[in-house]
């Protein structure tokens, strides 16, 4: 066995990589820089520590989540490698005590806020030490044209400059679309670097958009039938959080609250209660999506529409990190898109942008907010739109595991209604919206139509035989083929577009994917718990987490950072009867074999 490999088995329990970490290891180790884009649960933690703890030196790795630097220097310390963070969450005695060490050459790996980079105490200790590398997590937030720019960032070149020598650079990312690959490429200055990406498809992951009449009661419905599953629900604003949190807590379901407003203290204690299966469901604003390494998610929830399809695939990407099935599932409403709107014109300009720049930023933001609304409405595969927009090139035929793969959708030629449409929007000068349009052609007459004496119109009620929200779907349709346009500010309009005069002249053949006019399928499912085979082995296995659970609690630590899920499923499968078999379960290794091996083989032998 090389070194490499026994390092692999021994502080992380693996035998083997997982596709493309062995290259950004390789390359670390002789010194090359990395750019890696691995999807979200591939293992891009892996390729830096490992290089951390083989080459002399201490490792930076600059990252912008607080609380998943916690997390992962948790795991970090229960597998024997000394590593710390540095971060605003520490008091100032925290911090010196850690910077103390740091200088002692008591840490292999130290977690970093951008920020820190620029703080005197902390570049003298970096310019004193022996770094071994660099790691810059999350390096989207280098990019401009990101969805998580962070100013801090495009410090970090110079930062390297400053030291005595320049270490190895490697940049990490899950959610890059090739423009943002470019621009980090650029802004890091990156030195001829190993490109290694894995592909963006998380083949467990189930995708579903659903558009109730009641949110609330909806997210219940799927809540109470996974009560002992954990789960994430996001929420676009602090205000949504605590309404959901305090209705889901009502109706007996242990959740959780996490987001800005709240002190340190209660966002830790609630981190804590998620990570030690205390609190089932975490409500929280995307602050928290991007920084949680919880191994046993079983489902992601979108209350709300997020911003954006980037942060939006990380978020739900949290769910199914142990590689088994998940649910990520969308609750979406027009609403949704109203208050996206406002959220991006009224969010902080970033420091030190001039005007111009940030006039491009937010109108690359609502470009991006229209692509999450056509994602969240479109009748094709949802796993392939996802794949297209980050310029991969998906299988072709329905991928069979979303919900409108699952729908049934059928091809109807809707020529006619599209051409009434056409129709309506030249006859009303394109001065209104797609909910007033739609109430205009199915003929309601209600306060909207009443009011531009809209019921005069030629083209009212002419498709009548039509419900508002169909026609509002054949309206965002038509803006995806390019017969109609959106304008931009305030209060978007429906006007014509490029392609309005091939349509008109169109005898038939302008389809779009509809629901078959029958009834629908009981919903799907929860995908059913990852049983073993043998009902013996399962009952093993809820053995071996209560013991898991009651050590977290002794050591007031998350119960996935002494064992995962899966690792305790193998031990259950494999009933290793001596501690030289136990360490060859995946996820074990020497150093939790020396905590924990005698105690779970002790409960494996009764």
């Amino acid at each position: 066995m090389s070194y490499k490999s026994e390092m692999l088995q021994s502080y992380f329990g693996y035998s083997g990589f997982l596709p493309g970490q062995e290259r950004a290891v390789d390359a670390l180790l002789d010194g090359k820089d990395v750019l890696s884009i691995m999807p979200t649960g591939a293992g891009k933690s892996l390729c830096f520590q490992l290089p951390s703890i083989m080459l002399p030196g201490v490792a930076l790795v600059i990252s912008p989540l607080i609380s998943l630097m916690k997390d992962q220097v948790g795991s970090l310390v229960q597998a024997g490698i000394p590593a710390a963070y540095l971060n605003r969450s520490l008091t100032e005695r925290q911090y010196a005590l850690a910077l103390e060490r740091a200088w002692q050459g008591r840490y292999k790996i130290i977690y970093v806020a951008p920020e820190r980079l620029e703080s005197p105490g902390f570049l003298r200790f970096a310019q004193k030490a022996q770094i071994s590398l660099v790691a810059v997590d999350e390096a989207h937030c280098v990019s401009q044209w990101g969805t998580d720019f962070r100013p801090s960032y495009l410090k970090i070149p110079a930062f390297l400059d400053s030291l005595p020598t320049r270490p190895p650079l490697g940049a990490f990312t899950a959610t890059a679309t090739p423009e943002v690959r470019e621009d980090i490429l650029q802004k890091l200055q990156l030195r001829d670097p190993v490109l290694t990406t894995t592909g963006f498809d998380r083949k467990n992951l189930y995708f579903e958009v659903r558009r109730p009449q009641n949110k609330k009661d909806e997210l219940l419905s799927i809540l109470l039938r996974r009560r002992d599953e954990s789960g994430v629900v996001y929420c676009s604003t602090r205000k949504n959080v605590e309404e959901v949190c305090a209705f889901l807590q009502e109706h007996g379901i242990a959740a959780a609250r996490y987001h800005a407003g709240l002190t340190p203290e209660e966002r830790l204690a609630a981190q804590d209660a998620f990570a030690a299966d205390e609190s089932t469901v975490m409500v929280a604003t995307n602050a928290f999506g991007m920084g949680i390494d919880k191994s046993n998610v079983r489902y992601v929830v979108h209350y709300n529409m997020p911003l954006d399809l980037e942060g939006y695939y990380q978020e739900a990407g949290r769910a199914g990190r142990d590689g088994s099935p998940a649910d990520c599932v969308l609750l979406y409403s027009g609403r949704d898109v109203v208050t996206g709107r406002f959220l991006i014109e009224q969010s902080q300009a970033p420091a030190d942008v001039d005007d111009e720049t940030v006039s491009a930023l937010r109108q690359r933001q609502l470009d991006r907010l229209r692509t999450m609304t056509y994602y969240s409405t479109t009748t094709d595969c949802l796993r392939h739109f996802i794949l297209r927009y980050f310029g991969e090139t998906p299988p072709p035929g329905p991928c069979g595991h979303c919900s409108n793969c699952d729908a049934g959708w059928q091809d109807v030629d809707i020529t006619k209604e599209a051409q009434a449409i056409l129709g309506a929007v030249e006859e009303c000068r394109g001065r209104f919206g797609a909910a007033t349009l739609a109430d205009l052609l199915c003929g309601k007459e209600n306060e909207r139509t009443l009011r531009w004496d809209l019921d005069r119109c030629r083209s009212f009620g002419a498709l009548a035989h039509r419900r508002p929200p169909q026609v509002k779907d054949m309206i965002r349709h038509l803006v995806e083929e390019g017969c109609l346009a959106v304008t931009e500010g305030d209060y978007p309009l429906i006007v014509e577009g490029p392609r309005a005069q091939e349509l008109r002249a169109a005898p038939s053949g302008f389809t779009m994917r509809m629901r078959p006019q029958r009834p629908r399928s009981a919903p799907k499912a929860p995908p059913a718990p990852v049983h073993l085979g043998d009902p013996a082995d399962e009952a093993l296995f809820q053995r071996l987490r209560a013991l898991r659970a009651e050590l977290a609690r002794k050591k007031s630590l998350p119960a996935y950072v002494i064992f995962t899920d899966k690792t305790l499923r193998e031990m259950a499968a494999r009933r290793p009867a001596t501690l030289s078999e136990m360490e060859r379960v995946p996820g074990v290794g020497s150093h939790k074999l020396a905590q924990y091996g005698k105690q779970f083989l002790a409960a494996i032998q009764e």
